[in-house]
């Protein structure tokens, strides 16, 4: 019998192993409840993204990033593309885009809780990124947002994962913020966002403070330089894109009052018509027939940005009240009780569930799309109907962040970002005011930079994962100061460690 009891020995123990852990993990699921429900709806929306569309939903731009863009947007999107097309098809660049989706909303969850906010809050701050159905969408499409927004996430993370900044986190964050820029060059706004937070956030004395902040801007130049040094080896050409001067003539020529402005001959031409005004920057910038393309159909690229640049100077300096109320309309927008497409702006159905595969003309065509699929697999274009329809209902009638709720995070993250500047705050107080600050900064940055081209629902996105959490660590912040100045003990989740910074 000796032996038989020897034998059960190591049985048992296992078993007390996996007893064990399965009682820390409904431990965990009962602490952080909502944020696992919230979790779990996520998961069913996204898997219901994937059975509705498939291999996955293309948009006007994701042909360039296939194939090439011709310099008119970086293409760091295509090495990540491109290597998971490679090993499989377009059907697990959707699937692989919604898992990083559901990475993101539990990074930010976990950041929060580490700079003191409460289990609930830190959870809804959670739930845009899970539950809005323009972020669905846009996993499910065969374009970089997403990367981009797990580079922002992964940057900010890397800065805040403790209250101290070390040396080697500046250099890992700088190199993932500026690799951000080679998906989507809005991305360079965020050096100075990231530079800010340094300067507040650091201690040792000034120049301790300025050392780190410029390493951390050289660091966001490397993958940056990088990119453009590869672009002038293969194109000729030492830049992100060449995108930026036609862009902002989009914004200008919009505002542009030609009746009265003055210009040379050679750019008068530049100037739209009331009937071409009307049809909002996006067509001015892209549109077959706008002023700008007719002139980059019959002169040299180069001496036509010229032109443009030139164009874009007489407007702004002549006319600069017509330009900055056009561009401030454009930035409340994103407030907005419902989601509709404003006179001139790019139609908000692209970038809404339709009950049929979409297509877009001359860009994503029904041929382009089955060749794109014939070559990177993935299947037939198809629709599974019934899902598409729930999907659609659920973006149409509210699966969106609400803009009255952006507008109070707006405030409380604005609130608690100042508080981050009072040196002498509590600990408890002042680590989630620097990360309300961080996630502020990068928010206004992002959203302020896109609008200063063309106001698009897409662009709005990346609020999601910065401007959310930043009100959140507001509410943190402000409950915090209020229980403060009452001289009543911070309660609620863990205080942050506040040992000696890291060197």
């Amino acid at each position: 019998m000796k032996p038989a009891t020897v034998d059960r020995l190591p049985n048992a123990a296992s078993q007390d192993q996996a007893e064990s852990r399965s009682a820390v993990m409904l431990s965990g699921l009962r602490r952080h409840w909502v944020a696992a429900v919230l979790l779990a709806a996520g998961l069913v929306l996204r898997v219901l993204a994937q059975l509705a569309y498939r291999p996955a939903l293309f948009y006007i731009d994701s042909v360039k990033y296939l194939y090439n863009s011709d310099g008119n947007d970086p293409e760091g999107y295509k090495a990540p593309l491109r290597a998971i097309a490679y090993v499989s098809n377009l059907d697990t660049v959707a699937a692989i885009q919604h898992l990083l989706g559901l990475a993101i909303a539990v990074l930010i969850y976990v950041l929060l809780l580490r700079r003191g906010v409460t289990r609930w809050l830190a959870a809804l701050a959670m739930a845009p990124v899970l539950l809005d159905a323009y972020q669905l969408q846009n996993e499910q499409a065969i374009m970089p947002g997403t990367w981009f927004e797990a580079l922002i996430v992964a940057g900010i993370a890397i800065l805040l994962w403790h209250p101290g900044i070390s040396w080697r986190r500046i250099v890992a964050a700088g190199l993932v913020l500026g690799t951000s820029a080679t998906v989507a060059q809005v991305g360079e706004a965020l050096i100075p966002a990231a530079a800010l937070f340094v300067l507040v956030a650091a201690g040792g004395g000034w120049r301790r403070v300025l050392g780190k902040t410029a390493v951390l801007c050289l660091a966001c130049a490397v993958p940056i330089l990088v990119y453009c040094t590869g672009s002038y080896l293969m194109a000729g050409s030492f830049f992100l894109s060449h995108s930026g001067v036609t862009s902002f003539y989009g914004r200008t020529a919009a505002a542009v009052d030609c009746a009265t402005i003055r210009l040379p001959t050679d750019e008068r031409a530049l100037c739209p018509t009331p009937t071409q005004q009307a049809r909002g920057n996006d067509w001015l910038e892209f549109g077959t027939y706008s002023p700008v393309q007719s002139y980059y159909r019959n002169l040299p690229r180069g001496e036509v940005d010229t032109l443009v640049t030139n164009f874009n100077h007489s407007v702004v300096t002549q006319q600069p009240l017509r330009v900055l109320g056009a561009y401030l309309r454009d930035v409340l927008k994103i407030y907005a009780v419902v989601r509709v497409t404003a006179p001139g702006d790019p139609p908000i159905s692209r970038w809404q569930f339709q009950t049929s595969f979409p297509y877009f003309s001359s860009h994503a065509t029904p041929s382009i799309v089955r060749a794109a699929v014939s070559q990177f697999g993935g299947g037939k274009p198809t629709v599974l109907r019934p899902v598409a329809a729930f999907l659609r209902s659920y973006q149409l009638d509210g699966g969106y962040a609400p803009g009255p709720l952006l507008v109070l995070l707006t405030f409380t993250g604005l609130g608690g970002s100042v508080v981050a500047f009072r040196r002498r705050a509590a600990a408890a107080i002042r680590q989630p005011a620097l990360a309300c600050l961080l996630f502020f900064a990068c928010a206004v940055s992002v959203t302020l930079i896109s609008d200063l081209f063309v106001f698009s629902w897409r662009y709005q996105l990346p609020a999601l994962v910065t401007l959310v959490p930043a009100g959140a660590l507001g509410i943190s912040v402000i409950m915090a100061w209020v229980r403060s100045r009452r001289g009543t003990a911070v309660c609620g989740a863990p205080v942050p460690q506040t040992g000696s910074p890291e060197r």
